[in-house]
């Protein structure tokens, strides 16, 4: 299937939020609780300053931003990220300040269009934290179908990791460097070095001395599905 470059497909978006013909309505934005966050100040940012604070940083950045997102964007935006066509698809906003400064101004402001509120304002009501981390989350958004290739093999650890939940037995250190490995080669849609995928979260809660096979079985069934 042809692709337009990124930095294309990120002008694409911005193109199509412009021409947006779908209204936010009158739901009122749900807050969020950004306490796990570094401050950052008071002034708005034109760069998003959680992306190169460390892991745990970018992770919780992610967390907020999903629930936030899934929150106060998705009815017009998609679930997950992934637009249905009514309002652009945020996941290709390039990760860098160009796709920074495009993001905080709507975010802050808001778009109105012939007196209609196509977004509402969200600035003042949830705050640059709260904006940060959402973008964030879009940000590491796989690419589509960036995970079809390792579907099946997915799936398959998925069932070996459903039987060690059991109590069956099971390597975890080497399914856990075979899940990385799928990680790191999951592209972004944005063109951010790191996807936040369901193979990245799964090699996440099998690590260390505390492995949770059950929430890594979930993770898997509940990703690999929606991505299908």
């Amino acid at each position: 299937m042809f692709r337009l470059p990124l930095a294309a497909r990120s002008l694409a978006a911005l193109a199509a939020f412009a021409a947006a013909a779908h209204a936010h309505g009158d739901v009122a934005p749900q807050p969020m609780n950004t306490d796990a966050l570094p401050d950052v100040g008071e002034e708005w940012l034109t760069e998003n300053p959680y992306r190169g604070q460390g892991p745990e940083v970018w992770q919780a950045a992610i967390d907020i931003g999903d629930s936030g997102y899934n929150q106060n964007c998705a009815r017009c935006h998609g679930l997950g990220g992934v637009s249905g066509g009514l309002a652009p698809d945020l996941r290709y906003l390039e990760a860098e300040e160009f796709g920074d400064e495009w993001y905080v101004e709507r975010f802050r402001t808001g778009y109105t269009q012939n007196g209609i509120t196509k977004m509402p304002a969200f600035g003042e009501l949830l705050g640059q934290k709260a904006a940060w981390a959402i973008r964030t989350y879009l940000e590491t958004r796989p690419d589509d179908g960036a995970l079809d290739e390792a579907t099946g093999r997915l799936l398959e650890i998925r069932d070996e990791l459903a039987a060690m939940a059991g109590g069956g037995g099971g390597d975890a250190a080497a399914l856990e460097a075979e899940l990385t490995g799928i990680a790191e080669a999951v592209e972004t849609g944005s063109g951010a070095p790191v996807a936040d995928s369901v193979a990245y979260r799964a090699a996440s809660l099998i690590a260390g001395e505390a492995p949770d096979y059950a929430a890594a079985v979930k993770t898997l069934t509940v990703g690999l599905s929606a991505a299908n």
